[in-house]
């Protein structure tokens, strides 16, 4: 049985969000643009926890306490979304302690990208939307005014569409599914997990960064023989940022042509060189709600279904 698609309420000025740091440690100061953004821009009223300013090791926080600011602003039914301030490394770590009871009374947005996979495709195994896009350390980077725009638009339940020009890579083609996807690292690390994303008839999009060029053909295997590749309703393929390829002998490959290269024996529609990923145009995608993909060679649409009507 399907489980049926919660969408949390979209947000109006005044509404109250929660700004946390759920993996790595951010510097404080990065955040302040993004913050004034949401503030003065988008009316809203900013929670800030504790772990924007925290600092163990590596990390925002112990794994103790990057849960607790999550869960307490899961569990706050005045917060309408919650937003994080960077990824790096560290969401897996917390998402199985994480109690989503209070959440399910009043559900809300998480946005985020990168290693925010892993919540993300948690909510969505839940029945619940959310949207992979940027977070409040990259809001005001210059080139990202129209990914500033679409995280807006997605929050306040303005329809999306996208469109963006063709790659010789593409493959044509129409189809219509539910949105899923992410780091394509994350995907990977995620399989046999209860977080694992299911592809079945879904719109899959993928992004990476600072990937050896072999481990990309590595992990597009993984999803291969995990089975998450030969259903697909169709592809999209992000931006794959400052990867690297072994010094002596080389992989051979571009991270494109890896990816078309598993993917040649199915028939689904692929649009290649989309704006989502490690980049300042990093469009937000809504996940786990419907879209419609078109594919030419000369252009692709992503068009969501009406999300307010």
């Amino acid at each position: 049985m399907t489980t049926p698609l919660i969408v949390p309420p979209y947000l109006q000025p005044g509404d109250t969000v929660g700004v946390l740091a759920p993996a790595s440690k951010v510097h404080y100061e990065d955040c302040l643009p993004g913050l004034q953004i949401m503030r003065d821009k988008w009316q809203l009223d900013i929670i800030e926890c504790p772990t924007l300013w925290g600092d163990y090791y590596q990390y925002s926080g112990t794994d103790q306490q990057r849960q607790h600011d999550l869960q307490a602003l899961l569990d706050n039914p005045d917060v309408k979304a919650i937003l994080a301030a960077r990824g790096g490394y560290g969401c897996s770590r917390i998402v199985d302690g994480l109690d989503f009871t209070a959440f399910a009374k009043s559900p809300k947005w998480l946005v985020g990208f990168s290693d925010l996979t892993a919540l993300l495709a948690h909510l969505g195994t839940l029945g619940y939307a959310s949207i992979h896009g940027p977070m409040v350390k990259t809001m005001a980077h210059e080139g990202g005014e129209q990914a500033l725009e679409s995280l807006r638009k997605a929050l306040y339940g303005e329809n999306l569409n996208y469109s963006i020009s063709g790659h010789l890579l593409n493959r044509s083609g129409t189809c219509h599914g539910v949105v899923k996807g992410g780091n394509l690292c994350l995907l990977a690390h995620l399989v046999g997990s209860r977080s694992s994303v299911n592809t079945e008839g879904a719109i899959l999009f993928l992004e990476d960064i600072n990937e050896y060029l072999y481990n990309i053909d590595r992990m597009m295997i993984q999803l291969k023989r995990a089975g998450m590749l030969q259903n697909l309703a169709g592809l999209i393929v992000g931006q794959f940022t400052d990867v690297r390829d072994n010094a002596d002998p080389a992989f051979g490959k571009a991270a494109y042509e890896i990816i078309a290269d598993h993917t040649e024996q199915y028939d689904f529609p692929i649009c290649f060189d989309f704006p989502v990923g490690h980049v300042p145009d990093n469009r937000a995608l809504p996940v786990s709600m419907m879209a419609t993909l078109e594919v030419g060679t000369s252009s692709a649409t992503v068009r969501y279904d009406t999300i307010n009507a």
